[in-house]
């Protein structure tokens, strides 16, 4: 019995982590980062001192909450550079982001700085923008995207979307994806010309059949 009870008491420390990280998702997901750690425990039916002992800080438990989104805020920047069609990588990239943020509050604030003790966000932000630097880069010499684009205007791109988070999951997601076909469109060195899966605009095709 006595040997038994170490790896009880491990599983049991399993599933209390495993039930905290789950409340998290959900507590910062729809509230923000702004939500108190104390919501948490109570989302995840645990004790205040069985949420500390897991995660001494809140700055762990956000790193730990959003791991899996920031894998795939990195993939997505990877696959991003690595498209031969910059202009499609630049779209992809956009596309992508605008889903992982409009997914989760919690996580679009940590990305966006309102939690800036989060160093990982930090880092993956900045590397984020430097792959939009470089991917605008060879857009714009192969005339695909606007020559006075920087990365300020993604900035501010994403400060916009953050707007669609007061809206409801379902609603938000279909917005959000809306949202990114305008913008990438906004950004195309030839607006109207073409839409956002590179069809040519129907209004296009009426100019060229007049």
């Amino acid at each position: 019995m006595t040997a038994d009870l170490p790896r009880t008491m491990r599983s049991d420390a399993r599933d209390n982590r495993g039930r905290i990280l789950d409340a998290a998702r959900t507590v910062f997901g729809e509230a923000g980062l702004s939500a108190p750690m104390r919501e948490v425990a109570r989302h995840a039916d645990v004790g205040p001192a069985t949420l500390y002992r897991h995660f001494p800080t809140k700055q762990v438990l956000v790193a730990e909450t959003f791991a899996e989104q920031r894998r795939a805020c990195q993939a997505a920047v990877r696959d991003a550079l690595a498209d031969p069609d910059a202009w499609h990588g630049f779209r992809s990239l956009i596309e992508r982001i605008c889903e992982l943020h409009a997914h989760s509050r919690g996580f679009a604030d940590a990305f966006m700085t309102a939690f800036p003790e989060a160093m990982d966000f930090t880092a993956d932000r900045e590397r984020t923008l430097r792959a939009v630097g470089e991917l605008a880069r060879r857009a714009q010499e192969s005339g695909r995207l606007r020559s006075d684009f920087v990365i300020d205007d993604l900035v501010l791109m994403l400060m916009a979307h953050r707007g669609l988070q007061d809206t409801p999951r379902a609603a938000r997601i279909t917005a959000s994806r809306r949202f990114a076909s305008y913008v990438i469109e906004a950004f195309r060195a030839a607006p109207g010309t073409e839409t956002p899966d590179g069809d040519a605009h129907p209004t296009a095709r009426v100019r060229r059949c007049q």
